[in-house]
């Protein structure tokens, strides 16, 4: 049985409910976390408030940097722990989970290094007057942490947070709660003052609804689906909270006829069966010059054959699906695909050792995808990767830009000038030219828009939005 982490102490739930834990590679239960209520969420956030008030804001900044190097190096001794409990909770292959530990210590190592770095400004003003600009911490942060990838958004978001100066309360998705539980004990073993990091689990609508509701939250930062998003404003905007909001994407994969396919290949491959296609930025879509689109189906459609799902465990290509709704989303996105004629190239295979109750899918390749099918143009969040042509530059932009989404693009072209102009007419939070993801790099920004959503965490970007600007006028005559 796994407690909420509140004010450094280990505590049952309010509600004295439990919800079960399944492990996505057999669909069986092998721990419970605690089933919240708003009056946990309550807790949580005077435990922070306490933190921040009486503690964390007296801190200087090269304390905080201090306490989150150490939590780092912990972090980075006990990633093979972290890496465990995550490939069981979320069904990830071994050396995803391995790489998600790795980069949760590089956020804390990235943002324990910028603590003492978040500088202001004095500006020229009238004669009589000093002003400058501080960048004070919001107070208490509200994370909801969704169950795709716990630890690395958990490292962006609550990292970037904490280096602020905020204390933060945070509420991981209930599929996938362990690894975030860990990291709390190990932050309180570093010496983190109590209250400063506390974790509630719990449903969305019980202590997600709480969090986003609750009058001592001073910003949130939410990661999901845009409709979530919505919600999650509207509440705010009742009390002028202000919100970060990363909701998905449909990213396209633009490739062009001079494009060099050795490369171009595994990275399209890569970019859509990562985390078995449950990342907010997988190239989800494929744009192809009219020109190589038969030769790179072609490729593509081999690639596909020889991928293999199965139990985590084995460490294949891809892992299960997170539970059993999400494996009928995209059976019901498949159909649809089937129905409508779309024409499937090429799928993987899932092994013989998968077992029947666990929650598996073949990564998929269609073409021809009508631009505005559904399939096209909503995020499946599956191994699904839909193929369409194009026939010059202005018809890949307007592909590119058709759907509601704009969180990441890459673009495969030889040619100087295009990469540029693409680069510039694709409405995306990211473009990747001639690759895709950059190696996910904890220093590069990250955030969409369009109702890929607003704000950026990752990288130094993400102080700004963890903090308040404070202009100071001083007049000395």
């Amino acid at each position: 049985m796994q407690f909420n982490f509140i004010a450094n102490r280990l505590l049952p739930s309010a509600s004295g409910k439990s919800i079960p834990v399944i492990d996505p590679s057999d669909g069986m239960e092998f721990d419970q976390i605690q089933r919240s209520n708003a009056a946990d969420i309550d807790s949580a956030v005077k435990a922070a408030r306490s933190c921040f008030e009486q503690v964390w804001q007296g801190l200087s900044a090269a304390e905080r940097g201090r306490l989150m190097m150490r939590l780092s190096t912990k972090i980075a001794a006990h990633a093979e722990e972290l890496a465990m409990l995550e490939l069981r909770d979320c069904g990830k292959p071994v050396k995803q989970a391995r790489a998600d530990a790795a980069a949760l210590a590089r956020y804390f190592e990235f943002y324990a290094g910028a603590c003492d770095k978040l500088h202001g400004e004095t500006l020229p003003y009238q004669s009589g007057f000093s002003v400058m600009t501080w960048r004070e911490p919001h107070g208490v942060t509200g994370h909801i942490i969704p169950w795709n990838y716990p630890m690395q958004i958990f490292g962006r978001s609550v990292g970037g947070a904490l280096a602020a100066g905020n204390a933060c309360v945070v509420k991981p998705a209930e599929d996938a709660c362990l690894s975030l539980l860990r990291v709390a004990e190990l932050a309180a073993e570093v010496g983190f003052p109590a209250g400063a990091l506390n974790i509630v689990t719990g449903y969305g609508h019980e202590v997600g609804d709480a969090l986003a509701r609750h009058p001592g939250i001073d910003h949130i930062s939410f990661t999901g689906s845009p409709n979530i998003g919505t919600l999650i404003q509207q509440v705010a905007a009742e009390r002028h909270c202000p919100v970060t909001l990363e909701l998905g994407g449909k990213s396209p994969q633009i490739v062009f006829a001079d494009a060099d396919l050795d490369a171009a290949v595994p990275a399209i491959i890569n970019g859509i069966v990562q985390n078995a296609g449950q990342t907010c930025s997988a190239g989800s879509r494929l744009l192809v010059d009219l020109a190589i689109y038969e030769p790179l189906l072609e490729r593509l459609g081999q690639a596909f054959e020889s991928l293999r799902v199965g139990p985590a465990s084995m460490d294949l290509d891809l892992g299960p699906l997170i539970r059993q709704s999400q494996q009928q989303r995209v059976w019901d996105y498949l159909s649809d695909a089937q129905v409508a004629g779309i024409p499937m190239v090429a799928q993987g295979t899932v092994v013989d050792e998968a077992p029947d109750t666990g929650f598996y899918q073949a990564p998929t390749l269609l073409r021809d995808v009508p631009v505005r099918h559904r399939l096209a143009q909503e995020e499946v969040f599956g191994p699904v990767l839909c193929a369409m042509s194009f026939r010059d530059e202005a018809h890949a932009v307007e592909l590119a830009n058709s759907t509601r989404f704009g969180l990441a693009a890459g673009i495969w072209t030889r040619d100087g000038a295009r990469q540029f102009r693409m680069a510039k007419r694709v409405k995306s939070g990211q473009v990747f030219i001639n690759n895709y993801g950059a190696g996910g790099g904890v220093e590069l920004p990250f955030g969409g828009v369009k109702s890929s959503g607003y704000g950026r965490e990752k990288g130094f970007e993400a102080l700004y939005g963890f903090t308040t600007l404070k202009t100071v006028a001083l007049r000395h005559d």
